[in-house]
């Protein structure tokens, strides 16, 4: 098994793609720590279903943008499975709203979500990473990490600096044998829970032929593409890639 050995922290696991990766790396003998800000229904059975493949498994409550519970959190899965030798920062959300109407408050808390937590994750993990001189850092990305689009001002910028971060740890963290990298996911076939955050979707749906037309592989993307790459990143064939992303997009960005 691929990760067979390793110990992988996975954040906004409770559904979606970090489900899809959750499930993943417990096929390919991960333990895990499983995180999600709220759905611990949705969070126990992924742990559940995880379990069954015969891996240990620690369900983390916490709100990653909230730096004293990202501390609390990985003591307390320290003490319980011994390391981290995987992050996953998967955890996001995605308000669209023109600038004029993005308050102080929605910029600050995207910030806080989507590129704040990614840092207060890795100043947690690293040290051991550094004692143990290996590790992997996967950060999920998006199409705002690589291109402007209206009405996405806050997503962008963090998202952007996210891609910035992950190349700054990979050229900080190799000598100690630590990769750190950007998985991009494109459409992705996933529930989307607030239709607020999609508003490009009311009159053309994922899925529907104008849609696709834009993207060469005439598909949605499932959530096991995204999570066949981050166990690619995690996983020891990868060993020479560090400071990269993949585009998990069907082509719709080429270039």
């Amino acid at each position: 098994m691929k990760l067979e050995g390793k110990t992988a922290l996975i954040t906004g696991a409770s559904r979606n793609i970090g489900r899809a990766i959750a499930l993943a790396f417990a096929a390919e003998g991960a333990d895990l720590v499983l995180n999600t800000r709220a759905n611990g229904d949705e969070l126990d059975a992924v742990a559940g279903a995880c379990r069954k493949a015969g891996v240990r498994v620690v369900r983390a409550l916490a709100d990653v943008a909230d730096a004293t519970a990202v501390d609390t959190m990985v003591t307390r899965a320290l003490a319980e499975l011994g390391a981290i030798d995987v992050l996953v920062c998967n955890a996001a959300i995605r308000p669209h709203k023109p600038v004029t109407e993005t308050s102080v408050d929605d910029w600050h808390r995207v910030m806080a979500v989507n590129l704040h937590s990614a840092f207060y994750l890795a100043r947690a993990v690293v040290p051991g990473m550094k004692e143990r001189r290996r590790g992997s850092i996967i950060a999920l990305g998006g199409r705002s990490a690589i291109t402007g689009r209206p009405n996405t001002a806050a997503v962008t910028a963090a998202k952007s600096g996210l891609l910035g971060f992950v190349r700054a740890l990979a050229a900080e963290l190799g000598p100690f044998g630590i990769r750190a990298n950007m998985v991009v996911p494109g459409l992705i076939d996933t529930e989307r829970r607030y239709a607020e955050w999609y508003p490009e979707f009311r009159q053309t749906p994922p899925g529907d032929p104008a849609q696709l037309k834009d993207i060469p592989l005439r598909r949605l993307g499932r959530p096991d593409d995204i999570a066949e790459a981050c166990v690619f990143l995690a996983s020891d064939a990868s060993s020479y890639v560090t400071g990269d992303t993949i585009r998990v997009m069907g082509g719709r960005i080429i270039g």
